[in-house]
This record gives C-alpha cells, sequence and structure tokens, in this order.
C-alpha cells in the first residue's frame, strides 16, 4: 500500500488485509451470528470491546450494504441462514467495518440470482464513491455497468487496461475487439 511492496519479506501482512478487503465469489460469512460477523474485524484489530461502539459500527456497516432494515431485528441469529444475497452484503459490511482502502470482489454476484445481482451492482456503485473496487468478472455486461476503467487479461497477460467505454467501444487491441464481439471465449 502506498508505494510499499507487499511481498517483500517483513511486510507489513496485518496491516495489508485490514486496508485491502476481499470479497469471494461465494460469500463466505463466519459461522457466528450477524452482529459478530460485522464487529469481528474491529474487535481483532483494534481491540474494542465497548458495546455502544460496537453497537453503533454494526449498524452503520449494515446500514452501508442496505441490511440494516432487513436484519435489525435478527442481529443474534446465524449468518448462515441468511440468502445468498443478504450473505454477500454481510460479507461487505464486514470489510466496510474495518474500514480498507480497497475492496477487492473476486467475481462477487456469480451465484446470485439476476435481481439479487442488480442489487449488489447497485451497491458497488454507491461504494465506488467512498472506495477503489476492483472486481474480476467474466460477465463483460456486468463490467460495463459498475466500471469506469476495465482491463482485459487472456492467459495471464493485461492485454489492455483503459476507461469502460473506450475498451468497449474503440478497443485497441485485436484480442480485445475479438473477445468482446464474441469471436471467442
Amino acid at each position: 500500500m502506498g508505494g510499499e511492496d507487499i511481498l517483500a519479506a517483513g511486510a507489513d501482512l496485518v496491516r495489508l488485509r485490514r486496508e485491502v478487503g476481499m470479497v469471494f465469489q461465494r460469500p463466505n460469512p463466519f459461522p457466528l451470528s450477524v452482529y459478530e460477523n460485522i464487529v469481528f474485524g474491529e474487535m481483532v484489530h483494534c481491540g474494542t470491546r465497548c458495546r455502544d461502539s460496537l453497537d453503533e459500527l454494526a449498524e452503520k456497516s449494515l446500514k452501508s450494504v442496505l441490511l440494516w432494515d432487513e436484519l435489525k431485528d435478527r442481529l443474534h441469529k446465524s449468518a448462515l441462514g441468511l440468502s445468498l444475497e443478504q450473505k454477500q452484503r454481510l460479507c461487505i459490511a464486514r470489510l466496510l467495518a474495518v474500514k480498507p482502502e480497497v475492496l477487492l470482489m473476486d467475481e462477487p454476484c456469480s451465484a446470485l440470482d439476476p435481481q439479487a445481482t442488480a442489487r449488489i451492482e447497485e451497491l458497488m456503485r454507491e461504494l465506488k464513491e467512498n472506495y477503489t473496487i476492483i472486481i474480476v468478472t467474466h460477465n463483460m455486461q456486468q463490467a460495463a455497468r459498475v466500471s469506469d476503467d476495465a482491463g482485459f487479461m487472456l492467459l495471464g497477460e493485461l492485454v489492455e487496461f483503459g476507461k469502460t467505454e473506450d475498451l468497449f467501444t474503440r478497443p485497441k487491441d485485436k484480442r480485445t475487439e475479438d473477445y468482446i464481439t464474441g469471436r471467442y471465449g
């Protein structure tokens, strides 16, 4: 972070894990309550035990992912009983609670139905106002809908990177154009 080589010996991995949050393809809430999922990082990273502070953090984090109204009466129920979409939003809220600088999202909607996908995409559009979001997706339409900048990778090589609109409408590399137009892939 901030020009630091995160692969160097002695890199502060705890700080890295706090500053860069990861959302996986399949939601992975902890086998704890909704509340405990949210406050876990704060308790581990900062040692906060003040109930009022943790309550405020849980409410703020759940509101930021539009889950507060749905779950405010179920905070102490298992997070494992939530729908897939709710689990994914909970995992995002869990990250936001520790205030990362960057959110990495690996196919965050691949396990969701179209309506849930639309809600997660709307959430991403809102969150990008305050966070740097890097999303990996095979869904070109999703990339076009949610990103400002996009890159096309092929066999581990970054073929092209630029403004999303330019990449999709005026690609510079033939391989990008071939993929976008469905000639392969």
